[in-house]
């Protein structure tokens, strides 16, 4: 395993700020994109692994998170499996030794839980992921888990307003004063991005796709060809 020279990642997360994580497996999309310094890191899950032909083993894992290092970013989230606490453990270590950057996701199923409560009693860095309702946010806060993941596009899914639940969500974490980062999946256009922010949310992991859309903006790409057309009249090279 892969063993980092950087002093060992605080527990308590650091709640100020903005957050932006790429969430895809596709090493060319962290190629294209984590260059950019938008991105914080990026998040993964097996279904993302399974999409993007990567396979599920902790070998081919380890060498992916090295290359989003090599390319900047802070963190890098992976996800383990298993059908029983003992194997969700043993497999959030493995993940765990790769690198202390590494962020440990386990769904928040009841033995999901007591494995992310066991990696947490640890130092191992936890996001508790597959978040629906707004009660659930209370657990990862108990555990003082790094981050919690809920589906907003899911959650919109099941025909419930995500917007909404997602509010909620920030205001059970903000009332009760926990460091835990309410961490946004499941966008489906940066308008979710805008208005969440607007109302106290600061964490997304957002696919290639949603980041296009960030640059999206019509006015803004015919302001910069209107300078750079005014930079070459004016000697600009």
């Amino acid at each position: 395993m892969i063993q980092s020279d950087y002093p060992a990642a605080p527990q308590k997360a650091d709640t100020q700020g903005i957050r932006l994580f790429l969430d895809t497996a596709d090493a060319r999309e962290w190629e294209n994109w984590l260059p950019t310094g938008l991105f914080y890191g990026v998040t993964t899950n097996p279904l993302l692994l399974e999409r993007d032909n990567v396979n599920c083993t902790i070998e081919q894992l380890q060498d992916l998170a090295k290359g989003g290092f090599n390319l900047g970013a802070k963190e890098v989230q992976l996800q383990t499996w298993g059908t029983s606490v003992d194997s969700l453990v043993k497999t959030g270590r493995l993940l765990a030794e790769i690198d202390n950057r590494i962020v440990v996701k386990v769904p928040i199923t009841k033995i999901g839980t007591q494995a992310a409560s066991g990696l947490i009693a640890e130092g191992i860095r936890v996001t508790l992921t597959g978040v629906y309702a707004a009660h659930q946010v209370a657990i990862a806060a108990a555990l003082n888990a790094q981050y919690t993941a809920p589906y907003l596009g899911r959650i919109n899914d099941l025909g419930r307003n995500g917007r909404e639940d997602l509010v909620a969500m920030q205001k059970i974490i903000s009332g009760i004063g926990s460091a835990t980062r309410i961490l946004v999946a499941s966008i489906r256009s940066v308008d979710d991005i805008a208005f969440l922010a607007s109302q106290g949310l600061n964490t997304f992991t957002l696919s290639p796709a949603i980041a296009a859309g960030f640059f999206d903006v019509a006015a803004t790409t015919q302001a910069a060809s209107d300078f750079q057309e005014a930079a070459r009249k004016m000697g600009g090279e």
